[in-house]
């Protein structure tokens, strides 16, 4: 068309005239088309409305089709959705109803640059490294991960610990200090064993309660004292085995007024002692102190204060059973829950009884011999003392059933250690050697 347009005209300048004017002519015609379209309004074939809008692009919805293909090579259109700008709902598509190729892959491609993280793991990112690299970090401990590829891993429950795996959260097991297990048998043998040789020494003393070396020590003061040892051994099993109300609210009170009458009758056979010497001097005023009312008064004394101490604690916060879920990782240890400055205040009186009787009897160790019973009360309260001395920070420093029978064991070496610094030497005179049961060999004797 070119061409015949260039020979109908002469000259250059006439061509190019001739073709700008048939192109201005071609762009009115278009505008004078699209200006006709924006004010077309129908319905087509399926009564959908059909419209331009003010730049002239077309209005109206869209058909997602599915194209199904066949073994045979064939094709199916299938309509599954509508994209519709005049509807509320802009897109809609019935998924149900897309039938997909069989060879299709519906996972999705990984963009990563390493693998996902397995269960028990959760991801920590690479610094300096894109987003889709990362590490995988065991979960701590405590916490677990269900699923692979998680960002953070999540808490057991208190009850609960993570297995080896931790990917699985497995419920702890109840412990407590019981019968069945070694440590329980051990200690509650040993306790038996213990009140048979106080029970033998009772008998012993009861069988020979005119003899000399037993009239010397005060009668009543020494049974006071064997007894209280008795039941300090017993005092133990109110520790072993499944712990409830009851037992709670017993077992620690029974046992500061128990020791505390313990250590009330040595610190008693002390002043008795020191007490009886310096009456001995002539023109000495102590004699009306010495005698029962002296022993009396500091055995009232001594257990009044322990039970008012345990009567406030009683009242003001009792023990009670209860769970304890943080100590141990595995285990739930269902124990008495004693966290009271009342125990301590228990523990601090009985240890300052102990205190003043192991130095009254340290400052009257060197008496004349026929008052020579300060030595084993000396040694006794030392005993007594580096026990439970040992015992706090040893206490404080484990967890569970454990400082259960760390209290028990030194309950009963403090006690062992009473029963053998000051009876077991008066047993073997009384036993063995019954030709030294007797007053002139006493007062001239070291035993």
């Amino acid at each position: 068309m070119m061409t015949v347009l260039k020979s109908m005209f002469y000259g250059e300048e006439s061509f190019l005239l001739c073709l700008l004017y048939f192109r201005i002519s071609c762009l009115l015609s278009v505008f004078q088309v699209h200006s006709f379209l924006r004010s077309v309004r129908f319905n087509n074939s399926v009564g959908e409305k059909i419209s331009f809008d003010k730049n002239g692009e077309f209005i109206g919805g869209f058909d997602i089709i599915n194209w199904i293909t066949f073994p045979n090579q064939s094709f199916l259109r299938a309509n599954v959705g509508v994209i519709d700008p005049t509807a509320e709902k802009f897109f809609n598509i019935s998924v149900n109803f897309i039938t997909w190729p069989v060879g299709f892959n519906q996972a999705l491609p990984l963009s990563l640059c390493n693998d996902p993280c397995e269960t028990g793991h959760s991801k920590a990112k690479k610094e300096g490294e894109s987003f889709c690299c990362y590490d995988c970090h065991l979960c701590p401990e405590g916490k677990i991960s269900k699923e692979k590829d998680i960002d953070d891993c999540s808490p057991c429950p208190e009850d609960q610990y993570p297995n080896p795996g931790k990917n699985m959260c497995i419920p702890k097991r109840i412990t407590f200090l019981s019968y069945e297990e070694p440590l329980g048998i051990s200690l509650t043998v040993l306790s038996l064993c213990f009140s048979s040789v106080t029970t033998l020494v009772i008998t012993i003393f009861m069988k020979h309660k005119d003899t000399p070396i037993v009239k010397a020590n005060n009668r009543n003061l020494t049974y006071t004292l064997l007894v209280s040892l008795l039941l300090s051994f017993l005092c133990v099993f109110l520790f072993v085995g499944r712990p409830n109300t009851i037992v709670c609210l017993l077992r620690q009170p029974a046992f500061g007024l128990i020791f505390s009458v313990a250590v009330s009758c040595v610190l008693a056979k002390t002043f008795v002692v020191v007490l009886a010497f310096m009456a001995t001097k002539p023109g000495s005023r102590l004699r009306k102190w010495v005698g029962v009312k002296m022993v009396s008064f500091i055995l009232l004394s001594c257990s009044l204060i322990q039970i008012c101490v345990c009567a406030v604690w009683l009242i003001t916060s009792p023990p009670y059973p209860d769970f304890d879920m943080k100590s141990m990782s595995e285990e739930v240890i269902l124990e008495c829950n004693e966290d009271s400055v009342m125990f301590y205040c228990v523990l601090g009186f009985m240890g300052f009884l102990a205190l003043v009787s192991f130095s009254a009897a340290f400052l009257a160790r060197k008496l004349p011999d026929s008052f020579n019973e300060a030595k084993f009360i000396t040694f006794s309260m030392l005993v007594f003392c580096s026990v439970w001395l040992c015992f706090i920070p040893t206490y404080l420093s484990t967890r569970g059933k454990y400082m259960l029978a760390v209290e028990i064991f030194s309950m009963i070496s403090s006690s062992a250690g009473l029963l053998v610094s000051i009876f077991f030497p008066k047993c073997f005179i009384i036993v063995m050697r019954p030709e030294l049961n007797d007053k002139h060999q006493l007062m001239k004797r070291k035993f």
